[in-house]
């Protein structure tokens, strides 16, 4: 449909255009001699055009037959000069003044000049818009080609964090099922809650800020089924009064980090989560006791290397993402801008 809208308004500006170049003779000149030489002249300029805009541009300057091309043109432009000197021998075109039939003032190589010239310089116009239209359509193809490669690498990065949070979930209920059969089957409860929100809605391209931080509290209850009484988490989530959406599955990833690396199973481990909604930014921050000799043996940076490829790709310099450890203390700061 909207190809065809842009269709019909290019018919009706090349319409309007050569109507106002076949109207200005009338609405500037009285001699009826020069009126018709003016239409002759833009009749020859019109055939030229649209000779090379329906034919010789696609069929050869496109395709890199330009010699041919150019012969084709001469071949056009001195067609259309003896066309415009046997016309303008007919008695239609015999000036006069008076009813007494006058000499024509201009003749030789300067009328030839001034007859050949806007021919050429039609056929110069028509080059110039058609390789105009096909950099422009190759440009376009191009962004097209790149968004989906962006949009199939999104989809990519998007679809690792469900397995990666699908194998430490059932990790953590296949830990309770022998000690608690209970919490085992309220968390596979839970658990089939979040895969409702993975399947459906977090398959979108933006999501409700508030259904982020649903699913971010199922998941911080469901993992505080199994960790031991020495871990403290303090949790900051604000209340959400206005629609704010973005992508989803931005945060998980912080607090995976946290619970798969920040606790110990003897030393007192501690999770602190922050959400702030600010003007424009959304500030995000989860700092978690960190016990460097577990990193050894782990993959703690696959998901926070997943998660800054998925914020260069949707939120290309509207984000800050720092992670840094001090004193066995990890921190994981995002500061995001949500408004476009």
């Amino acid at each position: 449909m909207l190809k065809m809208k842009v269709t019909y308004l290019k018919i009706f500006l090349h319409f309007f255009l050569w109507l106002l170049l076949f109207l200005y003779p009338i609405a500037s000149l009285t001699d009826q001699y020069l009126i018709n030489r003016n239409w002759l002249s833009l009749a020859t300029i019109f055939i030229a055009f649209y000779v090379n805009y329906f034919v010789l541009v696609d069929s050869f300057f496109l395709k890199n037959k330009k010699l041919l091309f150019y012969i084709l043109n001469v071949l056009l432009v001195g067609v259309l000069y003896a066309l415009i000197g046997y016309t303008v021998g007919n008695a239609i075109f015999h000036p006069s003044f008076n009813g007494e039939p006058l000499r024509e003032i201009r003749s030789g190589a300067m009328t030839t000049v001034q007859v050949i010239l806007p021919i050429i310089l039609s056929i110069g116009m028509c080059v110039g818009l058609k390789v105009n239209t096909r950099l422009n359509k190759n440009k376009l193809l191009l962004q097209q080609v790149k968004q989906t490669q962006l949009n199939t690498e999104i989809k990519y990065l998007k679809y690792q964090v469900q397995p990666h949070f699908l194998f430490n979930t059932l990790n953590n209920i296949y830990a309770l099922i022998d000690v608690s059969p209970t919490k085992a089957k309220q968390s596979i409860h839970t658990m089939g809650k979040m895969m409702r929100y993975l399947l459906h809605d977090a398959s979108n391209n933006k999501i409700p800020l508030v259904k982020e931080i649903e699913f971010l509290e199922r998941y911080i209850d469901l993992m505080q089924l199994r960790v031991s009484s020495n871990l403290t988490i303090e949790k900051n989530f604000p209340i959400i009064n206005q629609p704010i959406k973005l992508a989803p599955l931005l945060f998980i990833t912080f607090v995976e980090n946290a619970f798969k690396h920040g606790i110990d199973a003897i030393k007192d481990s501690f999770i602190n989560i922050d959400l702030e909604i600010e003007k424009e930014h959304i500030k995000y921050s989860v700092i978690n006791s960190s016990f460097p000799e577990k990193e050894n043996i782990t993959d703690s940076g696959i998901g926070l290397e997943n998660l800054k490829k998925r914020l260069d790709i949707l939120y290309p310099n509207d984000f800050n993402l720092i992670t840094k450890e001090e004193n066995n203390t990890f921190i994981a700061q995002l500061t995001l801008k949500y408004k476009d």
